[in-house]
């Protein structure tokens, strides 16, 4: 690397950000609606002079789109004179000011935020077309611990794990891995606590957007059976695990050898048609050899079913059990081999053994939604000092997850090149935040303002621009 002598200017009368694709961001918030739903259904400000809701809302989220990991981010972006002209803004709230929002939430007003978002969301998803394209829409449901260090934090507890903080309620859609209901909670509050009154909730949002069936996913935290038979009887598929007991115990024995069929792995399946390659040594394992560490390993899978009635229901529902052959292992010597079980309960007659384990297994790609509002958005932080503050500050923040999402279900398809236009969608949509943000929104732009318009020049090529601006004419 070599270079000749570098000299630094500040330019006089050309301005430039480097968040050029945020002004596309908030094309698409207007276009779906979002800007009137919050201003109409949230109701926090007695005046607004000079910010509406909406500005503050968005406010937190362009700052987690813009890379900012805490409030005090927001002072960047309020300096940034281009990147205020990109949105048409004179100013924006400062971080205080952002903070001093939160506060004024109460529980009824984060419920209508979340209620605006998904009025808005129902809009994307009919003019995406969504419900065209898969007919079953996949709710899961999980909850997550948010530690924190501070003394003040209204509202936190002792989680069982012994930290200090909140275990906040995730609702989310599978299908597009967006959050639809984020609910605050204390941190010693179990997981399932509520969900039953949100999960009916995001039934009838994905009724209302013209899906035609419903499925809820969960783990074993979430079978709750009192719920089973009504939602069975509102034609609501479920897999949700379910733990051990007594009365599964006595039923598993009852199976027989031959009830059992070995489980093949989707995975399994797909690298099984392929052409085999050359495995690379395990270390790890090489390593637990050598020093005789106490191993299990897994030898094989099997799967059967069978029906049970749970006693807080009225109706029999089919359990399918997951039988894992393990081979408890010291260095080069088997010490013995012990079968663990798993149970899925399901009404879903129309599903295999074999597909309802594979359901129950793609919930856990919800954990990487999870991993992306911590990490990607930071939303599932808690930087003020009350539970409905941090409560706000989480939906807002998530907004940004969101508004990814939206930005990728909006990007237009030709029948011509369908195929292509599909896999961009679903590059968009499968793609962590902070890859999104430098590829689609931190674009170094010249910003011009004329009288009837902002033109936003952007400065350098990137692969995804192409689809960029199929988004932009299609807005």
């Amino acid at each position: 690397m070599s270079t000749a002598a570098v000299q630094y200017e500040l330019a006089e009368r050309v301005r430039a950000t480097t968040h050029g694709g945020i002004a596309a961001v908030h094309a698409v918030a207007k276009a779906s609606g979002l800007v009137g739903q919050i201003d109409k259904r949230v109701r926090v400000l007695k005046i607004h002079r000079p910010y509406h809701e909406s500005d503050h809302v968005l406010n937190v989220a362009y700052n987690a789109l813009c890379g900012g990991k805490t409030l005090d981010d927001i002072e960047h972006r309020r300096s940034d004179e281009a990147f205020l002209d990109a949105l048409g803004a004179r100013a924006i709230a400062d971080p205080t000011t952002a903070g001093d929002f939160c506060r004024r939430f109460a529980g009824k007003d984060v419920e209508a935020l979340m209620d605006a978002i998904n009025e808005a969301r129902i809009c994307v998803w009919k003019r995406a077309a969504l419900s065209g394209t898969d007919k079953t829409a996949r709710i899961d449901a999980d909850g997550s611990m948010v530690p924190t260090y501070g003394e003040c934090k209204e509202g936190m507890a002792l989680s069982y794990k012994g930290e200090w903080g909140y275990h906040p309620l995730l609702i989310s859609l599978a299908n597009t891995q967006e959050p639809l209901f984020i609910v605050n909670r204390s941190g010693n509050r179990p997981s399932s606590e509520g969900a039953a009154a949100y999960l009916d909730r995001a039934i009838a949002l994905c009724l209302r957007a013209g899906f035609e069936s419903v499925m809820l996913r969960g783990d074993t935290d979430f079978s709750q059976t009192t719920h089973l038979d009504r939602w069975n009887e509102q034609n609501v598929g479920f897999v949700f695990g379910f733990d051990q007991n007594k009365a599964f115990a006595r039923l598993t024995q009852a199976l027989t050898d031959e009830q059992y069929r070995a489980l093949q792995r989707h995975a399994e399946q797909a690298f099984s048609a392929r052409a085999e390659r050359a495995k690379q040594p395990r270390v790890k394992e090489a390593i637990v050899r050598e020093k005789q560490y106490k191993n299990t390993r897994l030898i094989g899978e099997d799967v059967a079913s069978f029906h049970y009635r749970p006693s807080a229901c009225a109706y029999d529902y089919r359990v399918v059990v997951v039988r894992k052959n393990l081979s408890v292992e010291k260095g080069e010597q088997v010490l013995f081999e012990q079968y663990r079980y798993f149970y899925y309960i399901t009404n879903i007659t129309t599903l295999t053994d074999e597909q309802v384990v594979a359901e129950a297994n793609r919930r856990c790609n919800q954990e990487n939604l999870i991993a992306q509002l911590k990490g990607g958005a930071h939303a599932l932080h808690a930087p003020v000092n009350t539970l409905n503050a941090n409560w706000a500050f989480m939906v807002m923040a998530s907004l940004a997850w969101t508004l990814k999402a939206w930005m990728a279900l909006l990007l237009p398809m030709t029948q011509r090149w369908k195929h292509k236009h599909q896999q961009q969608r679903h590059d968009w949509l499968g793609m962590e935040l902070r890859t999104f943000c430098q590829a689609v929104i931190n674009v170094p732009a010249q910003v011009v303002r004329t009288a009837r318009q902002t033109v936003i020049r952007l400065l350098g090529f990137k692969a995804y621009q192409p689809a960029f601006f199929r988004l932009l004419d299609a807005l």
